[in-house]
């Protein structure tokens, strides 16, 4: 809001209301920014732009009407119950449990008063800090204020995407600058070579959880360096570097500056790794510790999550462009070689660039995936890092996404379940809702799903006609989108970024088949698509055009929409009216997914292949799929999955739709949404997923990083020293050939090993089978015996494994241990008997 607009003291309470993002969730106040302008409010879902633009007229008329302000009253005194009711986390965990959690982020999705996002990574990044205020997880947001953002699309009457990179006005979003204590601007300051970058810090309220947004378009800075936050995922390398440099340093100088008591920094991707780098550098300077010794006491306070299916998505940055960065990466005498290394598989590959993906996941105590599937695949992408491990143990779990579900759900559909679960059922953990969800009527689900469509229909219509107009159409065209679509007809939804690997033209390799399912007299089917392909992408830009051609089908126009500008308010208008959800990545390139998860509690179905989060979700009561047996090679397994989304659609979704009783009501597909309403709604919400970050990573790391501090830092030098003389004695061990006998239904193994120079309480020496049908457990530790006669620091080693697995599955192998250290997560060494 402009600093020139004062609000009448009556209104006072407006400029909070606005500033709190919570507006992006909580809609009790949604008939207050309407009865201020009703237009302003239809177009813009902002009410600090309502705010910023109202007249002065206005706002004197409504400080004297008594209903609107006892109305804002009510608002006002139901925000202050939310921020000062008794959380989830506070009363199961308690102040103490967690000093703080700094979530870093390239791109966050609130909503698109604030955008600065470009798609899924951004917008679990916001659900995230919805819910961590839902549950009162300390937790702040660390990100960029973009000048410009992700761009915003346009398509042409002949289907052309065009891209168009709109000022972002600090003034007209709901942020505010941060001020020092001493009452001026708060900034941050990089040192860059010859020069100081010169941050300035915003801040945004998303309940209780600020994000604060790091800004270089400054008067202070040079021209260049004022657009480092220029657009998200812009420019070349060297300013995505420093835009990185930003994030991760800026960012954690920001953290220690405002929020010392912060103890978890939470990579959300590789993008921020430079905060391992520099929360260990700040660390070292104030304990007089060097940076080793720093980075393995901060280490265990970083977490790590990967949202990458493939190689080819980390960023990598050349060793002579980091080169010129070395002041600002570390300080004066220290060794940029350091910092290089924890960015290569090989450190001795003095070639390789710095992966910002293994800084991150050298520089953190635990990493994450964001599926089960995607930590198979993330266990294979980061196997470089732990050689001769097995895939199995390379250190990589997950944690599988969640929406936050008051962000997705419609108002019916709200109402549904604050019937059947109570008002509070997503500020606390959600529970098992089998048998309040399964109370609801068929009559109940279906008027639900009838207005959903209804609403869908009519919204797609009013976005048509001011896409049409603004093309330039024809009065004749415009006039046509009052009629596309049908409220009663099946709706299938499809959008997301095109690109090859999500396979949007799937269904268009039968058109003829396409077109019939669409146009069947009796079974109908409709479809609405959007989505963006990246400006560079011309193969994603022909599967746009290509779509948009078929759409002015004279015989489809009333069947097909696709529309522009794919956002987050155009994406709970399509989760919350469709019927059936559709994706169809190419398998194992959907890291989880987000999107199907957000159509559940609106009683939405899901059709898609089985990756990402539909492979955990997915059973025959909740849902469709493709079958996963399908070729290896690309274009083969596309011509498969492509028969079996048609075969799916018209011998099951399709004939259970329109599967009608006496009374009109499809009873079999109404079973179907209720089962999935109550069993996967709870299951992926997002206050399980920050559940599962909070219980395995953030209050194990934040225990971990308190064991390592004290005293100094003591502990976290005696594991350097640890680590130094590991893996300066490792290949002084040998392990010989062990001695087998079988005894009572097990194989008994008595090994020699010679130890070197390594220290016995040093070392594990296990039996180690592949994992198997047969195998009991992946390893077995041995047990150290007597000294072996005549040998220096050898000893015999002896265990028992089950002999229904042969001998020949078995292997001996040696791995580092230290009762504070995760291995092989921060020791790698491992050593096999052959």
């Amino acid at each position: 809001m402009p600093a020139w607009r004062v609000l009448p003291s009556q209104l006072a309470a407006l400029r909070d209301l606005a500033l709190d993002l919570r507006w992006t969730w909580s809609h009790g106040a949604d008939a207050l920014w309407k009865q201020i302008d009703a237009e302003a409010w239809e177009r813009t879902r902002n009410p600090w732009t309502i705010l910023s633009d109202v007249s002065t007229e206005r706002l004197a008329v409504l400080a004297a009407d008594d209903a609107f302000l006892t109305q804002l009253n009510q608002c006002a005194r139901d925000r202050r119950t939310y921020l000062e009711r008794q959380t989830w986390f506070a009363a199961n965990h308690g102040a103490s449990a967690l000093g703080g959690v700094a979530f870093f982020s390239l791109e966050f999705g609130l909503g698109d008063a604030l955008p600065l996002y470009a798609g899924g990574l951004g917008v679990l990044a916001g659900d995230f800090l919805k819910t961590a205020s839902d549950l009162g997880v300390p937790v702040i947001g660390i990100g960029l204020l973009y000048q410009e953002g992700y761009f915003h699309q346009t398509i042409d009457a002949a289907g052309q995407q065009h891209e168009a990179y709109p000022y972002n006005e600090p003034a007209m979003m709901p942020i505010e600058p941060l001020m020092a204590q001493d009452g001026s601007r708060l900034h941050v300051v990089i040192e860059l070579p010859g020069r100081a970058l010169s941050l300035r810090v915003w801040r945004a309220m998303v309940g209780r959880v600020p994000l604060y947004l790091l800004d270089s378009n400054s008067s202070l800075n040079t021209p260049v360096d004022r657009g480092i936050t220029g657009a998200l995922y812009g420019g070349n390398s060297q300013m995505r570097l420093m835009q990185e440099i930003a994030l991760g340093v800026g960012g954690w100088r920001l953290v220690e500056a405002i929020q010392p008591e912060v103890n978890i920094c939470h990579m959300n991707e590789g993008h921020a790794a430079f905060a391992v780098q520099e929360r260990a550098r700040s660390f070292a300077a104030r304990s007089g510790l060097t940076f080793r010794e720093a980075l393995w006491a901060t280490r265990a306070g970083n977490i790590f999550t990967t949202h990458t299916p493939v190689t080819a998505g980390f960023d990598r940055f050349a060793l002579d462009l980091v080169g010129q960065y070395r002041s600002t990466l570390t300080e004066a005498g220290l060794d940029l070689t350091e910092l290089l290394e924890l960015g290569k598989a090989d450190k001795d590959d003095t070639d390789a660039p710095l992966n910002m993906a293994y800084l991150a996941v050298h520089g953190s105590l635990i990493s994450l995936a964001v599926s089960q599937r995607h930590g198979m695949v993330s266990r294979q992408i980061f196997q470089p890092l732990f050689p001769r491990w097995p895939e199995h143990e390379v250190p990589i779990s997950h944690v599988t996404n969640g929406v936050h579900v008051a962000t997705w759900d419609s108002q019916a559909a709200d109402t549904i379940w604050t019937d059947a679960c109570g008002k509070d059922r997503w500020r606390g953990i959600a529970g098992d809702m089998r048998s309040e969800v399964t109370k609801l009527s068929d009559d109940t689900l279906w008027a639900m799903r009838g207005k959903a469509r209804h609403d869908l229909v009519f919204s797609v219509r009013r976005r048509l006609r001011r896409q049409l107009a603004a093309r330039g159409s024809p009065l004749e065209t415009i006039a046509q989108a009052e009629t596309v679509l049908d409220p009663n007809v099946l709706t299938l939804g499809f959008a997301r970024r095109f690109t090859s690997y999500k396979r949007p033209n799937l269904l268009l390799r039968d058109r003829d088949r396409l077109v019939s399912l669409l146009n069947d007299r009796q079974r109908p089917v409709q479809l609405v698509m959007a989505g963006k392909a990246h400006p560079a992408d011309t193969e994603g830009k022909q599967m746009i055009r290509d779509w948009v051609v078929l759409e002015q089908t004279p015989a489809l126009r009333d069947r097909i929409v696709f529309l522009e500008d794919y956002d987050i308010s155009l994406a709970q208008e399509l989760v919350q009216g469709v019927d059936v959800w559709i994706n169809t990545p190419r398998p194992p390139w959907e890291a989880c997914g987000t999107s199907g998860m957000k159509v559940l509690v609106n009683g939405g179905l899901n059709l898609s292949v089985r990756d990402g989060w539909w492979d955990e979700a997915y059973t025959s009561d909740v849902g469709w799929t493709i079958d996963d047996d399908a070729p290896t090679d690309d274009a083969a397994r596309d011509a498969f999955d492509a028969e079996a989304l048609y075969a799916v659609l018209e011998n099951k979704v399709i004939p259970e739709f329109y599967d009608r009783d006496e009374g009109g009501v499809p009873r079999a597909w109404l079973s179907r949404v209720r089962y999935s309403m109550a069993e996967l709604t709870p299951r992926f919400s997002s206050t399980r997923m920050v559940q599962e970050y909070l219980e395995q990573a953030y209050l194990p790391a934040a225990q971990a990083l308190k064991q390592r501090i004290v005293n100094g830092a003591e502990p976290a030098k005696a594991m350097l020293a640890w680590e130094e003389r590991v893996r300066r004695n490792w290949k002084s061990m040998h392990i010989a050939r062990p001695n087998i006998s079988e005894e009572d239904g097990s194989w008994v193994y008595t090994v020699p090993v010679y130890l070197g120079e390594m220290a016995p309480d040093d070392i594990l020496v296990e039996i180690y089978a592949d994992v198997g049908p047969c195998a009991e457990a992946p390893s077995r530790e041995l047990i150290k015996g007597a000294a072996i006669p005549g040998t220096t620091n050898g000893y015999v080693y002896t265990g028992r494994v089950a002999s229904s697995r042969s001998t020949d599955g078995y292997t001996i192998r040696i791995v580092p241990r230290h009762p504070q250290v995760r291995v092989p997560a921060e020791a790698a060494m491992i050593l096999w008997e052959k």
